[in-house]
């Protein structure tokens, strides 16, 4: 389907793709992967004829209709609804819509032969149907919902929308297009959790080609089948999946490095005899000679990955003894405007050890939430306590836009430093510098020309630098490749203090957070175990409205009289006919009784080590593990009453 072949681009200068070749196939699901700045992007451009190449050619085959989501989305007119505009995906469907009932209106008004017309319409109407164009509203309105937009939105303006909020709308009127090539730059970058879920699950059933450029490992993982890496001016195929990729690139690196050296050895010896004999006459041709092997060299030089010469360190120090309990609220509520509340009535509390992960919808105050913790806001009724000792550490979304571009790395940490009681000295100063990858040649660069991964780093060291107990995350990894994702992972899963953190990467919750929040539009609640835990347990709360009641029903004749052997037969069918359902229900019960004897237990036996404890005791895992007890305490009661009042109510029969 697309043949790239030799392709080179240069912004200015630099070069930033050099003899690119390779091939994507009909009906495959590519990744594009690789560091910012690297050049995925440029892919893209080169393939929707937004840029052309300076050498080199890309051969697009059998002319497919091509899906990709624009950068500044707006409406044709003010008075544009969020439908009207996302039905607008579909290049033509509405021309086809109008011209269909032109001729309608024309075979409505004709009064002689019709053939012609009627024709036409059928040829129209075909192609109309091709374009899926009879069910794209209900394909529209399910994208729509499944990212995260209330069914009363749908009538609202579309320019009265945030820029977050349009790119959804520009996302899924893309996918409810259904091309037959879809290029996704990095979908998930304006998604909440939830809604990154939704996506997998569409984008799992697409059956067209896909190519994907995107960090998050979990949309990777499960959506992609072949990796192209983007790196070092070119890009490579990787005939695999994303974990064969991750194996397959450390071995070509190998390979790769030591091919350089040996290139470079050869180049050093080579300058050399240049550099000694060049003003020889004997030797000045055997010296130009070399000087041109040299030049070759240099014009097929091998560049190594960017991502290898950008790796850093990220250890984070041990955080400051702190009480049991680091954060309290209690009925809190809270409104920017006095009018409507963006938190209402929200109670719950986070321990000492805990790793907690907020999950909702955008809008629903996940952030305010996250300001009201830190102390940057303050709650308009209720309670919001940080507990004994506790020190926040909060990194905002917007972390790297306020960084100061101008200011160099050192003024930046030192500007954090001097209110600082844990760091003495200036070299003690710079060792922190250094444990955060920064090194003597990095200090005094400008903030403003930092990657996504130094800027995250940066940021990370002005918090520890502070001393915090209580990390307050949102959104840590959007600047951040892969790679960078990874190092971050790992410095959080190997930390020793309390987080709360807010993140749309599934495979980065899963692997940091022991709990979930989740809030919702009907309040907050908590799930005392990881994200897999949530999803399961989510998945088991039963919805509004689906308790059926069972109602006794009786057919009676008019006029007819049953006898006593009859009665009795009838009354013996029932009973048989309910039987089954009557076995189960008592089976229910005798189940959950007994696994609430089991949990008591547990948690007397549990709360007994809180109360009396031994030196060995972990009070973090101690409180985790009397959460998790007490949820599935609720949970089998829930089940224990529905399952013995549905067996009263037969009972009754």
């Amino acid at each position: 389907m697309l043949d790239f072949q030799g392709v080179s681009v240069r912004y200015g200068f630099q070069d930033v793709l050099s003899d690119v070749t390779f091939r994507v196939n009909k009906g495959e699901r590519v990744g594009i992967v690789g560091p910012n700045g690297s050049g995925k992007s440029t892919l893209f451009k080169i393939i929707l004829g937004e840029l052309s190449t300076d050498k080199g050619e890309l051969i697009i085959e059998e002319k497919p209709r091509i899906g990709s989501t624009r950068q500044h989305p707006e409406p044709d007119t003010p008075e544009e609804t969020l439908l009207e505009y996302s039905m607008r995906g579909v290049p033509g469907f509405h021309e086809l819509e109008e011209k269909m009932h032109a001729l309608e209106a024309a075979l409505d008004s004709s009064n002689g032969n019709k053939d012609k017309l009627l024709r036409e319409y059928g040829e129209v109407q075909t192609e109309f149907e091709h374009l899926g164009g009879y069910d794209l509203e209900t394909r529209v309105k399910v994208a729509l919902g499944g990212l995260g937009f209330a069914t009363d939105e749908f009538s609202k303006p579309f320019a009265s929308f945030s820029g977050g909020w349009r790119m959804r709308a520009e996302l899924s009127r893309v996918l409810a297009s259904e091309p037959d090539l879809l290029l996704l730059d990095e979908p998930s970058n304006y998604l909440d959790l939830p809604a990154v879920d939704w996506l997998q699950g569409f984008l799992k059933q697409y059956h067209g080609t896909l190519m994907l450029i995107s960090h998050d490992r979990y949309l990777l993982r499960t959506l992609t089948d072949i990796i192209v890496e983007v790196d070092a001016e070119t890009a490579t195929r990787y005939e695999g999946n994303l974990d064969w990729y991750l194996k397959e690139r450390e071995v070509r690196y190998q390979h790769l490095l030591a091919a350089k050296e040996n290139q470079d050895h050869h180049r050093e010896q080579l300058q050399r005899f240049v550099d000694r004999f060049r003003a020889q006459a004997t030797k000045a041709a055997q010296a130009q000679s070399r000087q041109k092997l040299i030049d070759k060299i240099d014009e097929e030089r091998i560049v190594l990955p960017k991502r290898y010469s950008r790796r850093g360190r990220l250890r984070l120090a041990e955080p400051p003894p702190s009480g049991v309990e680091m954060f309290r609220c209690e009925n809190l509520f809270f409104s920017y405007d006095g009018i409507k509340n963006v938190l209402h009535d929200v109670s719950f509390n986070i321990m000492r050890g805990d790793r907690v992960a907020l999950i909702g919808y955008n809008g629903l105050g996940k952030s305010t939430l996250m300001r009201l913790i830190a102390g940057t806001r303050k709650p308009t009724s209720g309670k919001a306590i940080l507990g004994h000792n506790v020190v926040p550490g909060y990194l905002s979304q917007e972390f790297a836009e306020t960084i100061p571009p101008d200011l160099s790395v050192y003024r930046i940490a030192k500007s954090a430093w001097q209110g600082a009681t844990n760091i003495t000295g200036e070299k003690n100063f710079r060792n922190q510098l250094g444990a955060f990858g920064f090194d003597e040649n990095d200090v005094e660069k400008p903030a403003g020309v930092l990657s996504g991964g130094e800027k995250i780093r940066l940021a990370f060291l002005r918090l520890f630098l502070q001393a915090p107990n209580f990390l307050l995350l949102d959104e840590p990894t959007t600047h951040l490749d892969l790679d960078g994702r990874k190092l971050l992972q790992e410095a959080l899963s190997a930390y020793k203090g309390t987080i709360l953190l807010v993140s749309h990467d599934i495979e980065f919750v899963r692997a940091v957070a022991t709990s979930v929040l989740e809030i919702t539009r009907e309040g907050i609640r908590s799930f005392p175990g990881g994200y897999d835990y949530y999803i399961e347990k989510k998945s088991q709360l039963p919805s509004a409205g689906s308790q059926v009641k069972e109602q006794k029903q009786t057919e009676q004749l008019p006029g007819a009289r049953l006898t006593s052997k009859e009665l009795r037969q009838q009354r013996a069918a029932e009973r048989a006919k309910i039987a089954p359902k009557v076995k189960e229900l008592k089976k229910r019960v005798e189940t959950a009784e007994k696994k609430l004897e089991e949990l008591q237990a547990a948690l007397e036996a549990t709360s007994e080590e809180l109360f009396n404890p031994k030196p060995t005791t972990n009070f973090a895992e101690a409180n985790r593990q009397v959460q998790i007890i007490q949820y599935e305490i609720d949970r089998y009661t829930k089940e224990w009453e529905d399952a013995a009042t549905e067996l009263e109510a037969l009972d009754g029969q």
